[in-house]
């Protein structure tokens, strides 16, 4: 079970669609922010140095943990207090959502979840920085966002 927690917004659909995702021995947990662009371009400059807007950024508190069985044991320090394993944080940018979600001909609704299972996988150490990973990371969120009933069709 996935525990997405978001004060501006009901991610909880997501939950099941990660149903297979990832195994794991107890309740995980992740946290999702929506920011407006000067915030979201303050911690892209704090933490990647990189001085733009960008439309997520993903704070993972696991590591090497990329395909891996999730075992609450091996990460005592990241269960919270009602047993969930803390995967990490995410941040979306809410304008540049909105502007890709007109660009790619879809759902705002759709860019959301789209930039939470992006952010989500990256939290489980999946990434694109080979065309062989972009793959792989790309067919496991059409995946998730097919069970959501939000493909790009």
């Amino acid at each position: 079970m996935l525990n997405i927690y978001c004060e501006d917004f009901d991610f909880s659909a997501l939950s099941s669609a990660f149903e297979g995702e990832v195994e794991s021995d107890c309740p995980l947990s992740a946290e999702c922010v929506l920011l407006e662009e000067d915030e979201i371009q303050r911690l892209n400059r704090e933490i990647r140095k990189i001085d733009a807007v960008t439309d997520v950024l993903s704070f993972p508190s696991l590591d090497g943990i990329r395909g891996a069985r999730l075992e609450k044991r091996a990460f005592p320090a990241d269960v919270d207090e009602e047993g969930n394993l803390f995967l990490g944080s995410i941040a979306i940018c809410v304008k540049r959502a909105k502007e890709q979600a007109e660009e790619y001909g879809h759902s705002y609704e759709r860019e959301l979840f789209y930039l939470l299972t992006h952010g989500l996988f990256h939290l489980l150490g999946y990434d694109h920085m080979t065309e062989e990973d972009k793959l792989q990371m790309r067919e496991r969120e059409e995946r998730v966002l097919k069970k959501l009933g939000l493909t790009r069709d």
